[in-house]
């Protein structure tokens, strides 16, 4: 699903119908309910029995690349060459898919739909060919509505046409969007039941062509992800296709991952998933540039685990060493691509850490430890809470990114940085010749400069066997001071035994914006061999920014002679800075609203302009109306906290309207930008990109010190006033 807000669901609905007119009008998002029980029976989808009895893995490039201009035959044919040159089509990367924009505008005489011959030159039979040609699988896009969400010609009243000529240029994979649905042509139908009618006329074209066509229905992200229209596609998306988008379109930031990761969590949906009938949590967006590398493992392992197909959407031509190694992990693929079938699910929760757990064929279970949060967490489950039933005396764990073995009596554990995943394999009964399972924790708060803190670092030996001559250390980030309160000498620890250390931790003052890490070491004999275990403690700095303009970190605004550093919505676009100028909004500008004197930003086009997320705290002074400028590239309400001068704080809430094409009753418009920026120029002329106005009333006896913004990098502050 995409549209020019490029935002996510569940409110895209509203926005389609905003920004996009159909012919027929859009369903409405359903009440909230939980999914009804999975069928027990095997499906057997009408366009074709045992076509994705795994996962299905490739290309799809639309997360990396949308309708730019990359977006052309050669990045197909180097994708193809790339595959097959690292050995990803080994481990199971066999589909190489164009998403939309492949298409003419309009259809021929003859109701044939247009191959763009500028970005396909030879056409798609002849890059067909080229992919068979490499032992791969050729991929496209279509939508059931009246148009594709780009605005080019839909499929629906032309499925039969469009599946033979997709027969006939060799597709091997559809996937058929939703945008612009027919409900006009189905009075008194709901909206599942308009959907289930389109979609089986879709499969059913399939069929008649005689080719073998994986069909992937996105149906069930246009109700994500509850109510009766979304349990009543459930109910009938295995009789018609393979997999299906069941939520959100993914963005290159964590918050992104997060809401996907959430959404294929929802009550109820991983019974559906199976052996030929998946739930996809959307692309991979491993090597695009908008995460770190643990965060892109993490969406890795996560997928994984819950059994969704692994699209990678990036270039591997020129890609990063990381990026080859986290798509080429051939442990982690072979949980994705487990025979079994079974989507993994959450067994256990504990603030921002969840710990999923999949069965595996061969009796194994895949447990991931997932850290959402920022900072680094200990987590723990047990071998029964995983899933595991009867006696064991003790557990192998393989660590799927480290490829550490060791042993354990029965407690899974890990310390996990924050945005991380930690991913084991588990297999009951390890040999004796295998190292105890042992982690480090450090436990310490309420750090203030120029005082000390009592901190202490736990070493825990879950093994099933003693380790000796164990000792344990903490180091500081510069500038700190540990200063150890006990002397232990080196003992041994027993199974399920524990050796802790204590400090007096004092702390300088931290710059602004920074996360200090506290690393508590353990080194240790086992079998007269050394081992060592670590892990560790994240302190966000209390330290404000002295301007927002300090605190950005994000590019919303971009000359429109030069987009490319802008990246206000996940997808590389950005506001206009000449459409702001035009709308009064230039660097460095004043602006009075609400009584309250903003400061636009003084940042250039093309450099960092507005806090997204992060949770900055930034200084600023005044009673009376804390005002915030801003938008957002989604629907999300953030947490502010506002510090005042007495050392008291208080938390109010903080959204603003989609910068486009939302209903924006309640909030104050102050700017409107004509178009935006893509990465490929101005663009979407005639829509309205706006700037908004929110204002929080203070105590009338309180004087604000600093505020720290939300986390969400989907709200973005520009300008910041007190008065």
């Amino acid at each position: 699903m995409r549209s020019l807000a490029r935002v996510r669901r569940p409110r895209l609905l509203a926005i389609l119908s905003a920004v996009v007119l159909a012919a027929g009008s859009l369903v409405g998002a359903a009440a909230p309910a939980s999914a009804a029980p999975a069928p027990q029976t095997t499906p057997h989808a009408t366009n074709g029995d045992d076509l994705a009895p795994t996962p299905p893995m490739g290309f799809n490039d639309w997360a990396g690349f949308e309708c730019n201009d990359a977006m052309n035959e050669q990045l197909f044919v180097d994708t193809a060459d790339e595959i097959v040159r690292l050995g990803l089509d080994k481990l199971g990367y066999h589909y190489v898919n164009i998403d939309d924009c492949w298409m003419q505008h309009d259809r021929d005489a003859d109701g044939h739909l247009q191959i763009d011959r500028t970005r396909f030159p030879h056409g798609l039979k002849w890059l067909g060919d080229y992919i068979h040609s490499k032992g791969l699988k050729f991929g496209i896009y279509e939508d059931a509505g009246y148009k594709t969400c780009q605005g080019a010609a839909g499929s629906y009243g032309h499925f039969q046409t469009d599946a033979d000529d997709y027969a006939s240029w060799g597709v091997d994979y559809l996937k058929l969007d939703y945008c612009y649905q027919p409900t006009d042509q189905f009075p008194g139908k709901s909206a599942a039941e308009v959907a289930h009618l389109v979609y089986h006329e879709a499969s059913q074209a399939l069929a008649n062509t005689g080719r073998k066509i994986v069909f992937s229905e996105s149906a069930p992200a246009y109700v994500c992800c509850s109510g009766p229209n979304f349990t009543d596609e459930l109910g009938w998306l295995a009789d018609e296709g393979q997999l299906w988008r069941y939520g959100s379109d993914i963005a290159d930031n964590w918050d992104s991952v997060l809401e996907n990761y959430a959404e294929g969590n929802s009550p109820g949906l991983a019974a559906y998933a199976g052996p030929n009938h998946w739930n996809d949590a959307d692309m991979l967006e491993v090597g695009n540039g908008g995460m770190t590398t643990n965060e892109y493992q993490a969406q890795m392992s996560v997928w994984s685990v819950m059994a969704s197909p692994l699209l990678f959407s990036t270039a591997l031509k020129g890609a990063s060493a990381d990026t080859i190694r986290i798509l080429s992990n051939a442990d982690v693929v072979a949980v994705d691509q487990d025979r079994l079938g079974v989507q993994g699910t959450i067994v256990k929760s504990t603030g921002d850490v969840d710990i999923l757990s999949r069965p595996l064929a061969n009796g194994d279970r895949a447990v991931v430890l997932f850290n959402k949060g920022a900072s680094e967490q200990t987590a723990s489950v047990t071998a029964a809470q995983a899933g595991f039933t009867g006696h064991a005396r003790s557990y192998r764990l393989t660590d799927l990114w480290s490829k550490q073995i060791t042993s354990t009596a029965g407690t899974i554990a890990a310390s996990v940085p924050g945005h991380s995943a930690t991913l084991y394999r588990v297999h009951r009964n390890a040999s004796p010749g295998i190292p105890p399972a042992t982690v480090v924790g450090v436990d310490g708060h309420g750090y203030a400069a120029g005082t000390s803190t009592p901190t202490t670092v736990t070493l825990t030996n879950h093994g099933t066997s003693a380790i000796s001559d164990a000792t344990v250390r903490l180091k500081v980030p510069a500038g700190w001071t540990a200063t150890r309160t006990d002397r232990r000498p080196a003992r041994a620890v027993p199974p399920g035994g524990t050796l802790t250390a204590h400090y007096d931790v004092t702390p300088n003052t931290p710059p602004p914006g920074a996360m200090l890490h506290l690393t508590g070491s353990a080194g240790y004999r086992w079998h007269g061999t050394r081992h060592g275990v670590s892990g560790g403690l994240d302190y966000a700095s209390p330290t404000p920014y002295p301007s927002i303009d300090a605190a950005a970190n994000n590019v919303g605004v971009t000359d429109e002679s030069n987009p490319a550093p802008g990246n206000f919505d996940g997808g590389g676009n950005s506001y206009s800075a000449q459409a702001l100028a035009a709308a009064g909004l230039t660097p460095g500008a004043s602006l009075t609203h609400d009584g309250l004197t903003f400061r636009w930003p003084s940042a250039a086009a093309g450099t960092p302009d507005n806090v997204a997320g992060g949770s900055r705290k930034v200084a600023v002074s005044g009673t009376g109306t804390l005002g915030f400028l801003g938008a957002e590239a989604g629907f999300d309400t953030g947490t502010v906290t506002i510090t005042f001068t007495d050392g008291t704080t208080r938390q109010a809430d903080l959204s603003f309207p989609n910068w486009c094409c939302s209903d924006t009753t309640g909030y104050d418009i102050v700017a409107t930008a004509d178009h935006r920026n893509t990465q490929s120029g101005p663009a979407n002329f005639g829509v309205q990109y706006r700037i908004f106005y929110l204002g929080v009333a203070l105590p009338p006896d309180k004087t604000v010190a600093s505020v720290t913004l939300p986390a969400q990098s989907s709200i973005h502050v520009f300008a910041v006033a007190a008065g």
